[in-house]
């Protein structure tokens, strides 16, 4: 059976557990969590035999914890495995285990703190994890409220248009699992520069890069048995767009497709993931090619 991998929260009332729980039950997958603990014992100068006693305290004690996450809510008859891991690299870790096809999703509380020179746990499973990441936000879950999903429509790259069709594909398995909606968004952005010289008219730029799109648009209602009707498209920029269109239909998740950078230039740039992630509020999906 098909598995989700649940990195449990490091304090707090823990969102990600009772999050990826319940989405693992609406799928029909088992449940592997991940709590993770450490501490740098061997700064305090310990002798072996004591600095063991002490990090198998710490992992009983966050065994205890997380477990008691999971009793209160894994509903009866769920598959649950718990595995307390002494690791300082999270992201590596996950990354090492989702290989191969192993998990069909990650689910993690998502922090958005981040600085030109650090790069956080959340980036760096969005750049590299092999297997789709949910980072799930710090608030309640509106289970009733549709799944959001955007599309990059006037791409002319072959991997972009595929990623296209399995970012869509994604969204609708997890709308028609969770019972709800689906909507469908795709920013027109027009460049700042043509818009401040006023070198292109809007709403022409807008129509005609509609009619650009209606054949990406006709294949993958084709494909996935939706209307054309359903892919909407809003102009502004791509972060922008999205954000406000989420919380325009108060969307429990945003499913959209992301190509992972390494090195200086992610740091520098990042992707159309990274961004959107600076202004959502809610639940972001991130799926690569």
């Amino acid at each position: 059976m098909a598995k989700i991998l649940v990195i449990a929260d490091l304090e707090g009332v823990g969102y990600a557990t009772p999050r990826g729980l319940e989405l693992a039950r609406r799928l029909g997958c088992d449940t592997d969590v991940v709590a993770f603990t450490h501490a740098p014992l061997r700064d305090l100068k310990l002798g072996g035999e004591e600095e063991g006693r002490i990090k198998q305290r710490l992992l009983d004690d966050r065994r205890e914890v997380v477990q008691g996450r999971i009793d209160r809510h894994a509903e009866g008859g769920q598959k649950v495995t718990l595995k307390v891991v002494w690791e300082k690299n999270v992201d590596r870790w996950v990354s090492r285990q989702c290989a191969g096809g192993k998990y069909v999703g990650v689910v993690k509380t998502g922090n958005r703190s981040e600085t030109l020179v650090h790069t956080s746990t959340d980036w760096q499973l969005l750049r590299e994890c092999p297997a789709p990441v949910l980072l799930v936000a710090k608030k309640k879950w509106h289970r009733v409220k549709p799944v959001l999903v955007t599309l990059d429509l006037a791409t002319n790259v072959p991997t972009k248009k595929k990623l296209n069709s399995k970012v869509l594909g994604h969204a609708k398995a997890l709308a028609d699992a969770l019972g709800v909606e689906l909507e469908i968004i795709t920013a027109i952005e027009i460049p700042t520069l043509l818009q401040d010289l006023d070198l292109v008219d809007p709403i022409a730029y807008v129509k005609e890069a509609r009619a650009k799109m209606q054949r990406a648009i006709s294949k993958l209602s084709e494909d996935h048995d939706i209307p054309e009707s359903a892919f909407r498209t809003k102009r502004g920029p791509v972060e922008k767009v999205i954000t406000s269109y989420a919380a325009k239909v108060r969307a429990q998740i945003v499913v959209m497709g992301t190509v992972g950078r390494t090195g200086v230039k992610a740091r520098l740039l990042g992707n159309t993931a990274e961004k959107v992630l600076r202004h959502m509020r809610t639940d972001v999906l991130a799926i690569k090619p």
